[in-house]
């Protein structure tokens, strides 16, 4: 069976969210979908997946709803559930960045295609900005892009002094991409608040990116929150740029420390893995050892198993 994973996200006030919550666990009761929707006062932040069939489903019903009409419903093919579990909640931040932000005064979206040709025609004084991780960036990114060492889109805020020095807020243009576009949402207003004034992001991300032009300028894989960890952008998107970080082969997979009080995640090929008993480090041998998962994508890590 094919699935797909969905992901799309909708900003504008929600008066009574609970209520939507409610709309939306009654929706998927007895339905083959698996994911977390994040509901606030903010709107709405959506990832799961689902048959192709229950996909075509979700579109027709989300949109049946004049709220969600022009809602960007991004698609990536799986070859199984996403996730483990379907989930719908508050949240009060949709993104954690602690910084109120105004969406009204954001970047200028640009679509996939008006992306590559800014891409193709840009000069020094235009800056592309990877606005993920590291640990995202390192598996892939846009050719050329500033791709901040952020362990966090917490710390994306403190940035904005670095991002000063790199370049000419007044003058210079900054091109700005994340996986399916919500925190550009945030950290677009938030630079315009600081005074950046010619800004730009990826309408969709990365993931409306691969669906719509593939991987012409970009650079290994994408990096997504399910269980996939790592996936291509498109079906020509098959490179794999980053490292196993004992041996520096050429790896992609992520593994999460055994050591249940780190659980940091990092990059591995499965033979180090094995040898290192799947530990980031020497330091996380001692303490609460989990056994080591030596299957060939392993799923992160949720809660611990006893053998």
């Amino acid at each position: 069976m094919t699935y797909y994973a969905i992901a799309f996200y909708y900003f504008s006030p929600i008066k009574n969210p609970h209520d939507e919550i409610k709309k939306f666990k009654k929706f998927f009761e007895n339905k083959d979908y698996k994911g977390r929707i994040y509901i606030s006062e903010e709107g709405i932040n959506a990832q799961l997946s689902a048959p192709f069939e229950e996909t075509k489903a979700f579109d027709t019903w989300l949109k049946e709803d004049s709220y969600y009409q022009n809602v960007l419903v991004k698609l990536q093919e799986t070859h199984d559930q996403a996730f483990c579990k379907m989930t719908v909640k508050y949240r009060e931040q949709l993104c954690a960045f602690d910084e109120k932000v105004d969406f009204t005064n954001v970047g200028e979206h640009l679509s996939p295609e008006k992306w590559d040709e800014m891409l193709s025609n840009k000069g020094e004084e235009t800056k592309v900005l990877d606005v993920r991780n590291n640990y995202e960036s390192d598996v892939g990114h846009f050719e050329g892009a500033i791709k901040p060492d952020l362990k966090t889109f917490r710390e994306f805020p403190a940035y904005a002094d670095e991002l000063k020095k790199q370049m000419d807020p007044e003058k210079d243009k900054l091109m700005m991409y994340c996986t399916g576009g919500i925190r550009c949402e945030y950290y677009s207003s938030y630079l315009k608040k600081q005074g950046f004034k010619n800004i730009y992001q990826l309408d969709g991300g990365v993931i409306n990116y691969g669906n719509k032009r593939g991987s012409k300028h970009w650079n290994g894989k994408l990096f997504v929150f399910d269980d996939r960890l790592v996936a291509p952008i498109s079906e020509d998107n098959i490179e794999t740029i980053s490292k196993c970080k004992f041996c520096e082969a050429s790896s992609d997979t992520y593994y999460n420390c055994a050591n249940m009080d780190c659980n940091e995640l990092f990059l591995s090929c499965p033979e180090c893995a094995k040898e290192q008993k799947g530990l980031c480090c020497t330091e996380c041998e001692s303490g609460r050892v989990r056994p080591f998962d030596d299957s060939e994508k392993p799923k992160p890590f949720r809660k611990y198993q006893s053998a």
